[in-house]
């Protein structure tokens, strides 16, 4: 007897377990091959299950760390909206696909172990200011250092509590004290005629947590160091420096060579070229268990504009850079000078300055040279410490695209300073 599907009363439908029902001469092999047939399934989606945990597990393992990753950065929403309001002021984009980020390390005294380096005012100043163009075929970076005692044009900016400042001629970082980033920017943009595309405040913290999560930082001292008020002695030749004697090298001033914030800019220069070395020469970026320490060191002590507060927007900048040689990551100071009416100020040398920025606007190669070779004895730039070298067009109208390459006091991220 059969049900209306044709199967024989009481044999299997194929998924049950009972014996299904067959010819004389034919019951024990084929129970046994259906048996075996149905073992074969209940395998097969048993293991089809646990694939699918695993991949689950681990894309929800992966989205974890991206979610954790984006979550310490720190968006700027409030610079991005005082800004917006003065965007007609601010100068276009010349080149497209070239970067302007101004990287601003902060001297809050907030933070685990960060008391010691002085008293927590309340206010917090830009220690360090970087101004970053990375080039539209992404071949070269220039990194600019903007003295904090350079005497600037600070526009009117929005005070923490809602007040705006007037527009005053005083030192670069205290745009960043009364107005924070969006003030420093703005103040940048009218001091160099170059759009900022993004921002990147650090603070002391965030400088140390970084430096330790690639295990140090190797430079090449000279001279052995001894500095009490940056708590720092090390010996003189090839050393790794820790989170904290990094912090204290590059913060250093009064005890190490001449005292001058130059000599000071110029070891956190050289510093920079370090880490850019260490970083691409330790395997970091290849190796996800070293890279995650660094990216969970670096995204949690970031301040960001909202463009780049993601592991995306992070991702999208970055990774036309691994492919930059060292010889092409080029470190240098603005041209400056003793301001004329305060030795202990500084002011923009013209019209080098000038011929810098429109350079960088303009997407056009900067050439830079060791400090040593700008001695006095005919090297390049023996015209002017910012020099231009034979050739040179400075003193005339500064056109980008016609003048030569200057030269300028720097150094790139392939010089040992050992040699």
């Amino acid at each position: 007897m059969t049900d209306t599907a044709g199967t024989p009363s009481g044999a299997a439908d194929g998924d049950g377990d009972g014996p299904a029902a067959v010819g004389p001469g034919l019951g024990a092999s084929a129970s046994g091959r259906g048996l075996a047939r149905r073992r074969r399934r209940r395998w097969v989606r048993w293991t089809s299950l646990g694939v699918a945990v695993v991949v689950l597990g681990a894309a929800g393992a992966g989205w974890a760390v991206y979610e954790h990753l984006s979550g310490n950065i720190t968006p700027d929403e409030a610079a991005a909206r005082e800004l917006a309001r003065y965007e007609k002021e601010r100068p276009t984009a010349l080149v497209k696909g070239a970067q302007n980020i101004l990287l601003i390390g902060s001297d809050s005294r907030s933070g685990a172990g960060n008391r010691k380096y002085g008293r927590d005012s309340g206010t917090e100043r830009s220690d360090t200011t970087i101004l970053l163009h990375l080039s539209a075929d992404r071949r070269t970076a220039t990194a600019v250092s903007l003295p904090r005692d350079l005497m600037v044009n600070v526009p009117r900016c929005l005070r923490p509590d809602g007040t705006r400042t007037g527009p005053t001629f005083a030192m670069f970082n205290s745009a960043f004290e009364v107005g924070g980033s969006a003030c420093t920017i703005r103040t940048v943009e009218k001091l160099t005629d170059v759009r900022i595309d993004h921002h990147v405040v650090v603070d002391f913290r965030g400088f140390k947590q970084m430096v330790d999560a690639v295990d140090g930082v190797r430079i090449c001292l000279r001279e052995p160091i001894h500095d009490k008020a940056a708590k720092l002695r090390l010996p003189a030749g090839r050393v790794t420096l820790d989170g904290e004697q990094a912090l204290g090298y590059v913060r250093a001033r009064k005890t190490l060579g001449d005292g001058s914030d130059t000599e000071r800019m110029d070891r956190q220069q050289q510093f920079l070229g370090a880490l850019v070395n260490k970083v691409r020469g330790n395997d970091v970026l290849l190796n996800p268990a070293k890279l995650y320490p660094v990216l969970d060191a670096a995204t949690s002590s970031l301040t960001t504009d909202p463009g780049l507060a993601s592991l995306r927007g992070l991702y999208d900048l970055v990774r036309g850079l691994r492919h930059i040689p060292t010889n092409g990551v080029r470190f240098l100071t603005v041209p400056r000078e003793a301001y004329v009416y305060d030795a202990n100020r500084d002011q923009l040398v013209q019209p080098e300055a000038r011929k810098l920025f429109g350079r960088l606007r303009a997407d056009r190669p900067v050439v830079v040279v060791d400090a040593s070779e700008h001695d006095g004895r005919g090297g390049p730039g023996n015209e002017h410490p910012y020099g231009g070298g034979a050739g040179s067009a400075y003193g005339q109208p500064f056109d980008a695209d016609a003048s030569p390459a200057p030269t300028f006091r720097g150094n790139t991220a392939a010089q040992d300073a050992c040699k």
